[in-house]
C-alpha cells in the first residue's frame, strides 16, 4: 500500500488548520501530517505521496528576515530528497490582497526543488476566481497546487478543498 503524508509548516497558524482540513477529508488513517520543523530527508523518503502546505510572507520579510515557519531549516532537507518515483502535490496559504505582487510566491520555491528532483507533480489549479496581480506560481497559465486565502477568502476554503482533493486522490492512489 502507497504511503501518503502532508508535509507542511508553519504551526499553529492557518497552513496547520487547511492541512487539517485535508488531513480529515482523506482520512487519518490514510494520511500522516508531520510539520516540517521536525522533518528529515529521511522522512520524506518514507512515503511514496506527499502534499506540501506553505504560507506565503510578504516578499520584504520573506527575503529580509528570518521567519519561524520551519520551512529555512526543512528546504536543505527537501533538496537532498530523490523524488523519483514519488507523486507530490502543494497547497500554498497567501494574502492576495495586501500581497498581490507574491500571492502563494512560496508555493513555486517547493515546486522547483521537487521537480529537479524527479517528482510528478499533479493538482494544477485555474486562476480562475483569485484577484492578484503576480504570482511565480503560475506556471502555463496555472497555478501548480492549490491556493488559500485565509485571509480575505475563508468562505471559499473547504469548497476549493474538496474539489482539489478528488482531482489528485486518485493519482495519489487515494
Amino acid at each position: 500500500m502507497q504511503k501518503t503524508a502532508i508535509f507542511y509548516g508553519p504551526v499553529g497558524g492557518s497552513t496547520e488548520y487547511v492541512a487539517k482540513r485535508i488531513q480529515e477529508i482523506i482520512g487519518a488513517g490514510k494520511c500522516d501530517l508531520i510539520p516540517v520543523r521536525d522533518a528529515s530527508v529521511t522522512d520524506l523518503e518514507k512515503y511514496d505521496n506527499i502534499i506540501f502546505g506553505i504560507a506565503t510572507i510578504g516578499n520584504e520579510t520573506w527575503h529580509n528576515e528570518p521567519v519561524k515557519s520551519g520551512w529555512f531549516g526543512f528546504m536543505p532537507e527537501l533538496e537532498k530528497c530523490d523524488f523519483n518515483g514519488k507523486t507530490c502535490a502543494i497547497f500554498g496559504l497567501g494574502d492576495q490582497i495586501r500581497y498581490a505582487d507574491h500571492f502563494v510566491d512560496a508555493m513555486a520555491d517547493v515546486y522547483e526543488v521537487i521537480k529537479t528532483n524527479g517528482a510528478t507533480v499533479t493538482g494544477s489549479v485555474d486562476p480562475k476566481g483569485y484577484e492578484f496581480n503576480h504570482s511565480r506560481s503560475l506556471i502555463d497559465g496555472r497555478f501548480i497546487g492549490l491556493p488559500v486565502d485565509e485571509d480575505f477568502e475563508s468562505d471559499r476554503t473547504g469548497k476549493r478543498i474538496k474539489s482539489w482533493l478528488e482531482e489528485i486522490m486518485p493519482q495519489l492512489g487515494l
